[in-house]
């Protein structure tokens, strides 16, 4: 039996105990009244210890180094040279890609206003950084995205009618814009590979939740992300129906996507979403929630909500990561600077703590292929908030998978 297989169920008998309630009043929160362990969960690992080096907090066993820092150029493990690629200002959201070799390649988006793009650094098998480049460019504010299953990274912008651009991991500056994801205030987006449906979220205070069904998928599994049907989630008892927009790709004078649809559900500042085994996770920033939708019966509803919980330690969700053995992984915009992971069984618990960056965020959670290393962020570094052009981006070796 799967961990996501237990977690469903879960959900489901903790639902069937308290009903589906509309948005309008409270949905249920799984986590609110549960406090069941899992202890094959990373839970097991212990607390987190002292800063290291870092002056970053983690379990024991756990260690952590730097790989790259705003303005300096990447540095090769393989050979102790420097790439030519400057590590770009506030890296945001990222993904980790497997390669033939049995390598891999962590992305990481930049979000900065009118200079924006995307950036990678190449891993060797044994986790040795290659090489960094630049896999996008001439964009603005590209904040969070998703890995697709055929292996390309859709970074998205974070403005008021934003794209998303479809970028080629290993090849410098390849990249096009895909129309079919609309034009609003992208956040993220994560593909379901077993419906071929992308679902995606908006950060205003009065978002919505989208997805996205192509016209076509070609023989190799690829999605068209041009042509296809873009709809808003509306929620009634807990369920979800989805409608069609009127214009998906409205120009600067025209209604706004999350105004076309009158009854369509809204979110408070969508953020970080992320697919494990027919779930939809994704997360809201102005109230400090964390949604499941499950893609088999369209249900919704609340894994994590800190108004709630009786473990209210995560605040500031952000963007999100789930593990192969279904542990979510939230980062906190803010808060108290931590990944916080919610266990299969609902049990929350921090995973990392940064210490002296108060006025950064932590951002691109992304697991290696092998399980043995987290990826991540703090977006502007050092504790000055006048100079915030100076992210770190961290790699942290342990274990993040059974």
């Amino acid at each position: 039996m799967t961990s996501d297989f237990n977690r469903r169920s879960f959900l489901k008998s903790s639902m069937g105990s308290f009903g589906f309630l509309s948005l309008g009043t409270q949905l249920t929160s799984m986590a609110s009244g549960q406090e069941l362990l899992d202890f094959r969960s990373l839970k097991s690992l212990g607390p987190l210890g002292s800063p290291d080096s870092q002056g970053i907090r983690l379990p024991q066993g756990f260690s952590s180094r730097q790989i790259a820092r705003t303005g300096h150029r990447v540095v090769r493990d393989t050979d102790g040279r420097k790439t030519d690629y400057r590590w770009h200002i506030y890296p945001d959201g990222g993904a980790c890609f497997p390669q033939n070799d049995g390598g891999w390649v962590y992305t990481s988006n930049s979000e900065i206003f009118l200079a924006g793009g995307a950036g990678a650094i190449r891993f060797n098998a044994d986790g040795q950084i290659e090489d960094a480049y630049g896999i996008l460019g001439g964009t603005s504010q590209n904040c969070a995205g998703g890995a697709t299953p055929w292996g390309t990274w859709l970074s998205c912008e974070e403005i008021p009618f934003g794209s998303v651009f479809e970028c080629d991991v290993v090849r410098d500056g390849c990249s096009e814009k895909r129309s079919g994801l609309g034009k609003f205030k992208h956040e993220a987006v994560a593909i379901d590979p077993v419906n071929m449906q992308a679902y995606l979220t908006e950060d205003e205070g009065d978002g919505c939740f989208y997805r996205y069904t192509p016209a076509s998928v070609d023989l190799n599994g690829r999605m068209d992300l041009d042509n296809g049907l873009l709809e808003v989630a509306v929620e009634d008892g807990g369920f979800v129906s989805w409608v069609p927009l009127e214009n998906s790709t409205p120009g600067l004078f025209q209604t706004p996507t999350r105004k076309q649809i009158r009854n369509a559900t809204k979110f408070d500042g969508g953020e970080g979403i992320s697919f494990h085994e027919g779930m939809i996770y994704f997360t809201t920033k102005g109230d400090n929630r964390v949604w499941f939708y499950d893609t088999n019966d369209q249900s919704l509803g609340l894994l994590y909500d800190k108004a709630t919980s009786d473990t209210p330690i995560l605040s500031g969700v952000d963007n999100v990561t789930v593990s192969k053995d279904g542990h979510v992984l939230v980062a906190e915009d803010g808060g108290q600077m931590q990944i916080v992971v919610i266990g299969p069984w609902g049990d929350v618990y921090p995973l990392v703590k940064v210490e002296n960056q108060d006025h950064s965020e932590i951002t691109g959670p992304a697991i290696s292929p092998n399980g043995k290393r987290l990826y991540f962020s703090s977006q502007r570094g050092i504790n000055n908030k006048f100079a915030q052009n100076t992210g770190v981006t961290y790699e942290i070796q342990g274990i993040f998978e059974s």
